[in-house]
């Protein structure tokens, strides 16, 4: 992958950062001068600096705005805001060495400069002294708990020190206060991938063919729909440890994705003869009997267990109204239905099976609206999947960047 695309969202992040940190400092430059250095910050000749860099700066011209800093700080050196401000144009100039003699200048005169101290952490992470940004970004945070950007550059680090713990604490507390931001999302994934990497390594190193090997692999590899290669991987943890909780539930869920329905149902049923109480076992025999039109009221006595262990498994709520369906018990199956409907509104088979169950006791106006509902859910899905599929092929349209 080009490094200049990895850094993108971190480039990303410091100039949102900085956008906020430049607009309070220049609005409050004057206001935040310490007493001993109002007088020169008085001066009409550091005014004019003051001014003139301030132009520049929102003019884009950095360069003469950093000329007007330096020339400001040789006439008022104890100037706090002003190394402040400076510290910030060096840092969108990608000058971090210079952003980081100024800002440390800047706190030696002012050490309660939040915005200067947060800056610091990002030019020292941004130009790889990552432990020194980690006591950085931590001592500001430490004052600013809230602040998300400087919470988001220290998890950064942290990553970079190999700290995994502790940039996933961070990164949860992230997404609780940000739920809509995706990038705190995709480094609290990346973190956790990385951590199960290096916990599948100790196991590795510990036992290589131990069951606990053999049942992550073939976790992973169901995750990526190898099938396959998870029955394989199951059924060495099944040879392994027949008594084993979870692993025959592993192997019938490889065969019940792969529809294999007997040898699904063989497998829960071991499942449940160790542990009686797992209704998702209970609830996928009952599904694996109706796919294979089997008796519906025998089915209908597994999904009845499932929902007695766990009342709010929907989708058993779902195929027990799928076996009253069967059974001609339609006004069953609708209050099923409609329990079920409150927990997933937007789940079109659940409105399907609700219109026939209300045209079968000719509720016949209830049943159209299910089936309009039905529509246009299934509309939406297929605009979505044809959109998705439109983006996947312009992806792989696009060149391929070069290092």
């Amino acid at each position: 992958m080009d490094r200049r695309v990895r850094s993108i969202p971190a480039l990303g992040r410091a100039a949102a950062f900085l956008r906020l940190a430049l607009f309070s400092c220049f609005f409050g430059l004057l206001a935040s001068v310490p007493v001993r250095a109002q007088e020169r910050a008085e001066d009409p000749h550091v005014q004019q600096l003051y001014g003139e860099a301030k132009a520049a700066e929102l003019g884009g011209d950095l360069k003469t705005a950093v000329a007007k800093y330096n020339a400001l700080l040789s006439a008022a050196p104890k100037l706090a805001p002003a190394y402040n401000n400076l510290g910030a144009l060096y840092l969108r100039m990608r000058e971090f060495r210079k952003a980081i003699d100024v800002l440390q200048k800047g706190l030696s005169i002012d050490p309660k400069m939040s915005s200067a101290s947060a800056m610091l952490g990002i030019a020292l992470y941004e130009s790889g002294d990552y432990a020194a940004a980690k006591a950085r970004l931590e001592s500001t945070l430490r004052n600013k708990p809230d602040d998300n950007n400087v919470e988001l550059f220290l998890a950064n680090d942290l990553i970079k020190l190999g700290d995994l713990d502790s940039a996933a604490s961070h990164l949860q507390r992230l997404a609780t206060r940000q739920p809509k931001n995706q990038e705190v999302w995709y480094l609290l994934g990346k973190v956790h991938m990385k951590l199960s990497e290096k916990a599948l390594g100790h196991l590795n190193e510990i036992d290589p063919n131990s069951v606990w090997v053999h049942q992550i692999s073939g976790e992973v590899m169901e995750s990526m729909k190898n099938y396959d290669g998870a029955l394989l991987e199951y059924r060495k943890a099944v040879e392994l440890a027949p008594a084993q909780p979870g692993v025959h539930f592993l192997l019938g869920n490889a065969y019940w994705a792969l529809a294999m329905w007997s040898e699904s149902v063989k497998e829960f049923q071991a499942e449940l003869d160790i542990d009686p109480a797992n209704c998702s076992a209970h609830w996928k025999i009952g599904n694996a009997m109706l796919e294979q039109r089997q008796d519906p009221d025998v089915a209908r006595s597994h999904l009845e267990q499932a929902l007695g262990l766990c009342p709010s498994l929907v989708q058993a709520k779902v195929d027990r109204a799928r076996a009253l369906i069967r059974l001609e018990r339609n006004e069953e199956a609708i209050a099923d239905l409609r329990s079920a409907e409150k927990i997933s509104p937007e789940e079109p088979t659940i409105h399907f099976l609700l219109g026939q169950s209300l045209r079968a006791v000719g509720r016949m106006a209830e049943s159209k609206a299910e089936m309009d509902t039905f529509a246009k859910l299934e509309e939406g899905a297929r605009a979505a999947n044809a959109e998705h599929a439109r983006q996947v092929l312009e992806n792989k349209a696009q060149p391929t960047p070069q290092n």
